[in-house]
């Protein structure tokens, strides 16, 4: 049960990590010239999205983190994924409507750094919190250059890098053991992310990392799994292509075999749909183009179904949430899927730096 709940805590969103500079955000709108400047966030989805943003403000806990509905609280992760929201809608540091309640967050990661870079809180986390909290200091990092961060995402950094096991992934506890995809894509995402904000990722990382993707490969189905050899699923192909785009490989045939295999199981898998989606979102939209367009469009028409029509979406007078019933449950809570579908909904804008190719 426990690992199942951890299963759905995993994401993020990049270019490769060969980038020889740091990136810096496009204005909204200008598009990764690959055809996303086709799809646009439209005013229902922007109205979906103006109510999420104040829902999850209004869930902002005093120390500046924010909490899953039951269960373990997983604060370093939820705040991670809330962040990566507010940045993907333009909200920054003391910047934007909610650039208070962006700062206090910050302020909140920054606090659970610990001296070895694991970033736990309240003694308990893993590699998946510490990827994603990477990943929203690393964001934050690049477009703000806070000389408080940097020290802190290099010591994070250099914990990812040295806990990486001999086929080249991570598992949950900070140290080198076996490997699963569902932790890797986190790690690599977040090395990514530190590379845009202009860090030193060893490419001897990379290379070992873009190997144990391959190693979960299914030639039969061209889908990916869990761990190699171990059978293939929508979420684990959603994070194993978007885990090779990040190293990179654009043009590697497997991106394509599994865009396609994503499109054939798109709602087979309901128990794990944010998650899936969390990775399937980026990898389609760094392919482009009618793939781009269609895998949008979908997504887009599925989110914006209100619970009272069958879907997801809570409406509760200008509060606006998503139901995590087809997650695990439920038992993650509706902050994590409120995060997850906001920053969905929010891609066309092209805010973070993370999302271009």
């Amino acid at each position: 049960m426990r690992l199942q709940f951890i299963l759905i805590l995993v994401l993020a969103f990049v270019g490769p990590l060969r980038a020889a500079e740091p990136a810096k955000a496009p204005d909204k709108g200008s598009g990764a010239g690959l055809g996303q400047e086709r799809v646009v966030v439209d005013p229902a989805a922007e109205n979906a999205i103006r109510g999420a943003l104040k829902y999850m403000a209004s869930k902002q806990n005093g120390n500046g983190s924010w909490s899953a509905s039951d269960g373990e609280k997983h604060e370093v992760a939820m705040t991670g994924y809330v962040l990566m929201a507010f940045l993907a809608c333009g909200q920054l540091p003391d910047e934007g409507e909610y650039g208070k309640n962006v700062t206090s967050g910050v302020n909140f990661l920054l606090g659970a750094v610990k001296p070895d870079g694991f970033i736990s809180y309240g003694g308990g986390t893993n590699m998946y919190g510490h990827g994603v909290a990477t990943i929203a200091l690393a964001e934050v990092y690049g477009q703000t250059r806070d000389v408080r961060i940097r020290p802190k995402l290099e010591a994070s950094v250099k914990l990812i890098v040295g806990c990486q096991n001999d086929q080249g992934g991570w598992r949950y506890a900070p140290r080198k053991s076996d490997a699963d995809i569902s932790v890797t894509v986190l790690q690599v995402v977040a090395l990514r992310a530190a590379k845009n904000g202009g860090l030193d990722v060893p490419q001897a990382t990379i290379d070992r990392a873009v190997k144990y993707v391959r190693s979960c490969f299914e030639e039969q189905s061209g889908g990916f799994a869990y761990q190699p050899r171990s059978g293939p699923g929508f979420a684990r192909t959603a994070a194993a292509i978007y885990s090779l785009q990040v190293c990179g490989q654009y043009d590697d045939p497997r991106v394509k075999r599994g865009s396609e295999y994503l499109f054939k199981h798109l709602n087979a898998e309901r128990q794990w749909f944010t998650y899936g989606n969390f990775y399937a979102a980026p990898a389609q939209y760094m392919i482009g183009g009618e793939t781009w367009e269609r895998w949008y469009g979908d997504i887009k028409d599925q989110l914006l179904k209100t619970t009272e029509q069958g879907g997801l979406m809570r409406v509760q007078g200008e509060l606006i949430s998503w139901d995590p019933k087809w997650d695990g449950g439920g038992r993650v809570g509706t902050i994590y899927s409120t995060a997850v579908y906001t920053m969905i909904l929010a891609m066309p804008y092209h805010y973070l730096p993370l999302y271009q190719r």
